[in-house]
C-alpha cells in the first residue's frame, strides 16, 4: 500500500444483489482488498450487500452482518455501487436513487440497459457520475470498455458476437454429437448452462439485449432493445446441422450490428439476432461450448477478435470489478465520470433493407423441370444461386420420388430474399419448405 493509498478515505462500495456472481464479487472484494484498494488508488470498503430475504442459504462464508434488505438506505450512503439483481425493477429505481445521491454505478444488468439505458445515461451524465455495465456483454470477456476507448479513434462498421453461451452450448453439441434440439438442451440444463426456463436464451431475448449495448457503443447513437430484429434456435434441427455440415458450415446464433448506407448513401445501422451459418474456417465457428466471442471489424484496425467464458460467477465479476477499480481510480483522481459516447443520432433500419445471403433447404417432387421454375423464380427477384446441392429420395414401391434441394444465395437484400422464398414455396412442385437461415462469412 503506498502512502497515497494508506491516506485516502476508504470508498463506500454498497452491493445490490448476492446471487452467483454478486457472492463472487463480495468474496473477491473482502479477499482481495488490499491489492484493489492498491489498484484504486483508496481503500474499497463493502459496506453492505442488499438482499431480499435474510434467510436465504446462499452457501458462502460472507459474513452475515453485512446483509441487508433496506436497500435504499444502503445506496443512499455509498460512493459506489454494484448492481446485480437483474431484472427491470427495483434494480432501475436503485440506480437511479444511487446517482442522484452521487454515486458512481457498476452494473451487469443487460436487460435493464437495452431497455432503459438512455434515460440512465442522462441520469448520469446531468449527475456527473460515473455508470459502467462491462459485465452486461459477454462476461469476463473486455468488449464494451475496448469499443468504448481504444476504438474511439477508429469508425467501426460491423460487429459479429456469439454472446449467449447457453444457445452456442446447445448449437455445438448439435454439431458434434449430431443430437436434435431438446436433447442439447437437455444436457445444457443438467451441467447448468441453461435455466429451468430457458425462453430468454434459445429465443434469442438475452442475445438480442446484448446486441442493443454493443450497436449503441459501436455507432455512437442510443439503440433500444425495440431496435434489434431477434430470432432464436429453437426451429434448428438435426437436419440443419448435419447439412451445414455437408456444405463446409457451421450454424451459429449471432448478434450482429452493422453499418449500411442507403441508395442515397445515407447512413443507418442494422441490429439483429438469428442463427447464422458461418464457413468453418471463420475465426466464429471455432468457438465452441458456453463460450464467448465477439468480432469486430474497423475502417483502420481491420478485424479484431475478442474470446473468452461468457458467464459463471467468478469470470463475470472480474469484469464487474474491472469497473469498480477503473471507477474508483477515476474518483481519486478527479474529473467528471465516463459514461457513454453517444456524439450523434444514426436510424436504425429494417432487416428487410440488409444485404445478406441465404441458404434454403426445400422438399421438392423428383420430376423434369422443378430446378428450372425456381431458377426462374430467383432470376425474376434479382436473387442469384451461388451453390445448389441436390439429393434424391429413393421411394417406396409405387411413391412418387422426391429430392432435397440446398440453395445457397449470393448477397441480396432481406427483403428479395424473403420474396424469393414466398414464390418458390407457392409452387406446385415444392412439398415444402425445410429450412431457411441466413449465412455470413462468404
Amino acid at each position: 500500500m503506498n502512502l497515497t493509498e494508506a491516506s485516502a478515505k476508504p470508498l463506500r462500495v454498497a452491493l445490490l444483489g448476492a446471487g452467483n456472481v454478486g457472492s463472487q464479487v463480495a468474496r473477491i472484494l473482502l479477499d482481495d482488498a488490499a491489492a484493489l484498494g492498491s489498484r484504486a488508488g483508496a481503500p474499497l470498503e463493502l459496506v453492505g450487500i442488499a438482499v431480499r430475504s435474510l434467510d436465504t442459504d446462499r452457501g458462502t462464508a460472507l459474513p452475515q452482518e453485512l446483509f441487508t434488505t433496506d436497500a435504499e438506505s444502503l445506496v443512499e450512503n455509498a460512493d459506489i455501487v454494484i448492481e446485480l439483481m437483474g431484472g427491470i425493477e427495483p434494480a432501475r429505481s436503485l440506480i437511479l436513487r444511487a446517482i442522484e445521491h452521487g454515486a458512481t454505478v457498476v452494473s451487469g444488468n443487460k436487460a435493464l440497459f437495452a431497455q432503459d439505458g438512455p434515460a440512465l445515461y442522462e441520469k448520469a451524465d446531468a449527475a456527473g457520475v460515473q455508470l459502467s455495465y462491462e459485465a452486461a456483454v459477454a462476461g469476463a470477456i473486455p468488449i464494451l470498455r475496448p469499443i468504448r476507448d481504444s476504438l474511439s479513434g477508429d469508425r467501426i462498421t460491423r460487429v459479429l458476437g456469439i454472446v449467449n453461451g447457453t444457445t452456442n452450448y446447445i448449437l455445438d453439441q448439435m454439431d458434434a454429437t449430431g443430437a436434435q434440439f431438446a436433447d442439447a438442451l437437455r444436457a445444457a440444463q443438467e451441467l447448468g448452462y441453461a435455466e429451468a426456463d430457458p425462453t430468454a436464451d434459445v429465443e434469442g431475448h438475452d442475445a438480442a439485449a446484448k446486441a442493443a449495448i454493443l450497436a449503441s457503443l459501436s455507432f455512437h447513437t442510443r439503440f433500444a432493445l425495440e431496435n434489434v430484429y431477434c430470432e432464436g434456435i429453437t426451429q434448428v434441427t438435426a437436419d440443419d446441422i448435419a447439412a451445414a455440415r455437408a456444405d463446409g458450415y457451421v450454424i451459429k446464433l449471432l448478434a450482429i450490428a452493422e453499418l449500411l448506407s442507403d441508395e442515397a448513401g445515407d447512413p443507418g445501422v442494422s441490429v439483429r439476432v438469428h442463427p447464422t451459418l458461418l464457413p468453418r474456417d471463420h475465426p466464429l465457428a471455432a468457438v465452441h461450448g458456453a463460450f464467448n466471442a465477439v468480432f469486430v471489424e474497423a475502417e483502420n484496425a481491420g478485424e479484431l477478435m475478442f474470446y473468452g467464458q461468457g458467464a459463471g460467477g467468478t469470470p463475470t465479476a472480474s469484469a464487474v470489478l474491472g469497473d469498480v477499480v477503473s471507477a474508483a481510480r477515476r474518483m481519486m483522481l478527479g474529473g467528471p465520470g465516463r459514461t457513454e459516447t453517444t456524439t450523434g443520432h444514426v436510424p436504425a433500419r429494417s432487416i428487410d433493407t440488409v444485404s445478406t445471403s441465404y441458404c434454403i433447404g426445400l422438399d421438392v417432387a423428383d420430376q423434369p423441370g422443378v430446378l428450372a421454375r425456381i431458377a426462374t423464380i430467383f432470376a425474376d427477384n434479382a436473387v442469384s444461386i451461388e451453390t445448389m446441392r441436390q439429393s434424391i429420395h429413393q421411394p417406396g414401391p409405387g411413391a412418387e420420388g422426391t429430392a432435397e434441394l440446398r440453395i445457397v444465395t449470393h448477397r441480396a437484400t432481406e427483403a428479395s430474399l424473403a420474396a424469393t422464398v414466398k414464390q418458390v414455396a407457392a409452387l406446385p412442385v415444392i412439398n415444402s419448405v425445410t429450412s431457411v437461415l441466413r449465412v455470413e462469412g462468404i
